[in-house]
């Protein structure tokens, strides 16, 4: 009976190679010199009892919460939000981004690094890539144009997914001279300007360039992306360690590509076509629900490099989105919005018992707690 609630999805074999494991990252970004002095001292005002995980799972819900508040009261992103709704976005963005940056700090410190820490670290910032995403659409009021949301909304995920497609591939994690940090610092600035200038803000016609400043966010997403784009595949492209090119022996370095690319497949036609318009009524639902599929098979991928194991397609992450899919070809024989909710519950369900059940699972193995200190000497948790 436990076993139908929480799974235990690691097989012996995954998890022996599990305990051979060495976390390995490379490359500086521009914001994180400054912003490891905060960081240091930061970390040395938390209690040696407090665990790395319980710092890393504070640091998520305070952001999911302060972005659901946010949805609340902008739903379509269209809806101008009261002034602290978006100074709590941003306060719960960087209390988030503080806890998770040292919560690999917090780990060495009390001697209590381990696997089971980086795919913690890992797993809560891919659901936490989910929330930031659909606060970014909110911040700037793009919700009107169904297009850029839809755009905006997941190149996010995607780009998370593609860091660890490539960190699967070349067995390291690897940081540009922009990357989360700066991302995340210029998305609290769009929420203090809207707190302070309004959604109106974004609306404004620059006077020399002639041009409305919500265009400004998404040049810099798309220009972002592409560049990012060109340095993930650019090592995943040219190969790993492995016998196929890969950190797995018997796999393709494109095989990742199948999951994330059968899912944008899935939410693009549905989004485009809907016959209730339901992208437009409820977008964020509609992030909410496939960033939920994105961010259990980002988990999976995360797990199949620490593992060294292949990354199967069919997953009971599809089920959600394929309910979409079926009542979106039987001509939305069920109200869609019903089927969006069915499909939202159904996605969070499958993330939760896959995440739990690896954590515990991982945790007996390993004779460790999830959110307590074990003493441990091998196996680095992430930064």
């Amino acid at each position: 009976m436990p076993h139908l609630v929480w799974p235990e999805p690691l097989s012996a074999a995954q998890l022996k190679r599990l305990e051979e494991h060495k976390y390995s990252a490379c490359g500086r970004s521009l914001f994180e010199p400054p912003c490891q002095i905060y960081w240091n001292w930061l970390v040395q005002q938390i209690p040696t009892w407090v665990a790395p995980n319980t710092l890393t799972i504070v640091g998520l819900l305070v952001n999911i919460v302060s972005t659901v508040v946010l949805v609340y009261y902008c739903p379509t992103a269209t809806e101008e939000a009261p002034a602290w709704a978006f100074c709590l976005s941003a306060l719960g963005l960087f209390i988030y981004q503080s806890l998770d940056a040292i919560d690999g700090k917090q780990a060495r410190r009390t001697n209590s690094s381990s696997a089971l820490g980086e795919l913690f670290d890992h797993g809560c910032d891919a659901v936490s890539t989910v929330f930031v995403a659909i606060g970014t659409c909110i911040s700037c009021g793009i919700g009107r144009f169904p297009d850029w949301t839809f755009f905006c909304g997941f190149i996010g995920m995607f780009m998370f997914f593609c860091a660890h497609w490539q960190t699967y591939v070349s067995g390291t994690l690897r940081f540009g001279l922009v990357d989360v940090t700066e991302v995340q610092f210029a998305i609290m600035i769009m929420y203090l300007m809207s707190a302070f200038g309004g959604l109106s803000l974004w609306h404004t016609m620059l006077p020399v360039l002639g041009l409305k400043m919500y265009v400004f966010p998404i040049v810099g997403i798309i220009g972002g992306a592409l560049y990012s784009c060109y340095n993930y595949f650019y090592v995943i492209l040219n190969g790993g360690v492995g016998k196929n090119g890969s950190t797995v022996a018997d796999t393709s370095v494109l095989s990742p590509g199948l999951h994330i690319g059968l899912i944008l497949t899935l939410a693009f036609i549905i989004f485009k076509k809907s016959s209730s318009q339901l992208f437009e009524g409820h977008p964020c639902l509609y992030l909410l629900t496939f960033g939920m599929v994105i961010a259990k098979i980002s988990n999976k991928l995360v797990v199949a490099h620490m593992t060294k194991s292949e990354l199967h397609l069919p997953d009971t992450a599809f089920i959600g989105p394929g309910l979409l899919f079926l009542n979106q070809y039987f001509n939305s024989f069920v109200n869609e919005y019903v089927v969006l909710w069915v499909a939202l519950v159904l996605s969070i369900v499958d993330l939760t018992r896959y995440c739990t059940g690896v954590c515990l699972q991982i945790a007996s193995h390993l004779r460790i707690q999830v959110f307590s200190i074990t003493p441990q000497t091998s196996h680095a948790h992430s930064d």
